[in-house]
């Protein structure tokens, strides 16, 4: 059970039904809001895959209100990777070799009107405990671009290509109907501060732990994104961010 505090925000574990659906409505209020084609007459987004994650929540302790949620979901091995959430849209089989554990990271969100610094803090502290007392050797999940238009995103899609291409030996292949492959079509240089000014920060930060990402964007016309599969591997954290990520954990 995660427990942190980092200024008025903490993170914790839902424990209930209510908690759940506290966290389901704020990813809708938040993905529907973004052009998605998400309609649920309850205003919550929810789907299979919730019944199998650990969904961690950070409230304000002042006001009680939800500032971010994100969910989690622990796998043994990689043999049981296409259990998870990204295996719908990529060919995971290269993965199917990977010995340690995984955690897939999924619908991580926060409330717009929460733009206080120390909630992405909490998320992130709440996030390498429990990597740290699981066990956890590889972190994945899908990042999205806002949006389904490729052109928008040339630059940042360059720059993932030429730095930030998963290992020949864990890469995803296509699955998905509607792609863009980024790495065979696009033959421009970067702009190296377009790319950062377009990146999602969460893709940011995966980066800087240096993660990598797929060879293709799938184009999701029903959350209204673009999405990579995303990888971090532990083991391959740098150092100093190690350092820092445990500093807000402990």
């Amino acid at each position: 059970m995660i427990t942190l505090n980092k200024g008025r925000y903490a993170a914790r574990h839902a424990e209930s039904d209510a908690d759940l659906r506290a966290a389901q409505a704020l990813r809708y209020r938040v993905f529907a809001r973004d052009g998605s084609r998400l309609n649920d007459p309850d205003g919550l987004d929810r789907d299979r895959f919730d019944a199998e994650c650990v969904h961690v929540l950070i409230e304000d302790t002042r006001t009680g209100r939800l500032a971010c949620c994100f969910r989690m979901m622990p796998l043994e091995g990689g043999a049981q990777i296409s259990r998870s959430y990204s295996a719908q849209y990529y060919e995971l089989s290269a993965l199917a070799g990977f010995e340690g554990r995984l955690l897939e990271m999924g619908r991580f969100c926060i409330d717009p009107e929460a733009r206080n610094a120390d909630v992405l803090r909490v998320a992130w502290g709440a996030m390498t405990r429990f990597v740290d007392e699981t066990g956890v050797e590889l972190l994945f999940g899908c990042t999205s671009f806002e949006g389904t238009d490729a052109a928008a995103y040339h630059d940042a899609f360059a720059m993932l290509r030429d730095r930030h291409l998963a290992p020949g030996r864990w890469l995803p292949r296509v699955k998905a109907p509607n792609v863009f492959r980024f790495a065979n079509r696009l033959r421009r240089s970067p702009d190296a501060t377009r790319a950062q000014r377009t990146m999602p920060p969460l893709l940011r930060t995966y980066l800087s732990m240096g993660g990598w990402v797929s060879d293709h964007a799938v184009i999701d016309a029903h959350m209204n994104t673009l999405h990579v599969f995303t990888g971090v591997e532990i083991g391959r954290i740098p150092p100093a961010r190690k350092r820092l990520l445990r500093a807000v954990a402990g």
